[in-house]
């Protein structure tokens, strides 16, 4: 028997803790005998003083434990069951294509995804505004859907990783985000949970993503990517720019419009494309369905170019729940905020550069992400047309829309935004949209 407090005194003080310790605590995650002020305090105690590759590996292992884990030999699936997940950042709406992507091309993705974290979009929040979605199905019709569509995105469910979900919600709101032990064990145990046979990492580095250095957002890949094979999980990693929003949009229900809009070919948006194409390769190379890359860009980009995709994400919303018609109603079933007013240059010049985590933030204040755990959100604020580092601008022109329940609201957005984007006469350095890959254990 061991007190909570002492094991949060004995991280605090930069001890190791043992498995035993550790699965004590997560037990008490998922027994709610673990108070949330202990949950905070032991949070902040791992974001000061670390985690050894033990403890990451020991906590992961039991948050996976503390709920069901999948097996999908019963399903006589012909292909690799493959995920991915992203760190976060702003616009980031690559799942919701990425899913549908890799199934075409012979993968099962049984994507479980989280809700958004700080000034970051959670791509569950992003399926929960699509009308009568169930992003909680049980989890035989959650394992049947993948089978006969060979994808399905739903959100943490209490079978899969329960302690997590506790954890997830409690260090949203107690400024401990960034913490690669937690993160690492987040992550991988709903990923580990859903029995895998190859995941990818989506890294984001840049002020928009949770990890704003390269070298903390490559120790964080390096985390994951090692205890995720230690676990018998080939995985690898992409880093992966987040110095401006990757989409054109930032919100909820305006995210998955470009997504549709993106799957339906209406939407070139270079660097999300860039992204999705790039993590899609990926996925098919840790999956083995084709190891080349080039050979595996002329499979992604076939089942764009043909709509089997698009055709796809619709099979998928109408199996769980939603609209069989998403890709033509969605304006109609999805309806933005009233209040649709551009916010305007205040000078001329080039965007040389944007505070992506004020513009995640801005969208947080619309409504649109969470500041308390329990808030709901308004799915139908959030920002579009949003401006790009290098474009040149004219006093008076767009720099984006902002979508506003009221005028108060927009006001307070346009605020906060008119001081996130710099424009100036020069043009901004350039970094990589893909900046590294990471494979092997480290």
């Amino acid at each position: 028997m061991y007190l909570p407090q002492e094991i949060i005194r004995a991280k605090r003080d930069g001890e190791t803790l043992t498995t035993e310790q550790i699965q004590y605590f997560v037990r008490g995650l998922h027994d709610g005998s673990i108070a949330e002020s202990q949950i905070s305090a032991f949070a902040m105690a791992v974001y000061f003083q670390d985690m050894t590759l033990s403890e990451r590996v020991a906590l992961t292992e039991a948050m996976r434990d503390s709920g069901q884990v999948l097996a999908w030999q019963q399903m006589k699936l012909n292909g690799p069951v493959l995920d991915k997940h992203s760190t976060g950042g702003v616009g980031d709406l690559v799942s919701l294509m990425l899913g549908p992507i890799v199934a075409c091309c012979g993968g099962y993705v049984p994507m479980i995804s989280g809700r958004g974290l700080g000034h970051t979009g959670g791509t569950r929040d992003k399926f929960d505004a699509i009308p009568g979605y169930n992003t909680t199905p049980s989890l035989a019709k959650f394992q049947q859907i993948v089978a006969d569509l060979g994808v399905a995105i739903i959100g943490q469910t209490g079978e899969l990783a329960p302690a997590d979900a506790r954890f997830y919600a409690t260090r949203d709101i107690s400024a401990t985000v960034e913490s690669i032990p937690l993160i690492t064990a987040s992550i991988l145990s709903k990923k580990l949970a859903a029995g895998l046979d190859g995941l990818v990492l989506d890294v984001k580095v840049g002020n928009g993503a949770v990890m704003r250095d390269t070298a903390q957002a490559k120790a964080l890949a390096q985390s994951l990517v090692t205890v995720a094979n230690d676990a018998g999980v080939p995985t690898s990693a992409l880093l992966t720019d987040m110095n401006q929003p990757l989409a054109r949009s930032a919100g909820n229900s305006i995210e998955v419009y470009e997504a549709i809009e993106f799957l339906k070919g209406n939407i070139k948006a270079p660097r999300l494309a860039e992204v999705t194409i790039e993590l899609a390769i990926e996925m098919l190379r840790v999956g083995k369905i084709e190891l080349n890359a080039e050979r595996a860009r002329d499979k992604v980009q076939a089942v764009l170019a043909s709509g089997a995709a698009a055709e796809r994400f619709e099979q998928m919303v109408a199996a769980l729940g939603g609209p069989a018609d998403i890709l033509e109603s969605y304006p109609k079933q999805m309806p933005l905020a009233p209040i649709a007013k551009p916010l305007l240059a205040a000078s001329t010049g080039i965007v040389s550069a944007i505070d992506t985590r004020a513009v995640g933030m801005a969208v947080v204040a619309l409504g649109g992400g969470r500041q308390h755990s329990d808030d709901q959100l308004d799915y139908g604020v959030g920002l579009d047309e949003i401006v790009q580092l290098g474009d040149a601008v004219t006093v008076g022109q767009p720099l984006l829309m902002i979508y506003a329940r009221t005028e108060a609201a927009w006001e307070q957005a346009a605020t906060r935004l008119q001081a996130a984007f710099t424009v100036t006469d020069k043009a901004p350095q350039q970094t990589p949209l893909c900046v590294e890959r990471i494979k092997e254990q480290v």
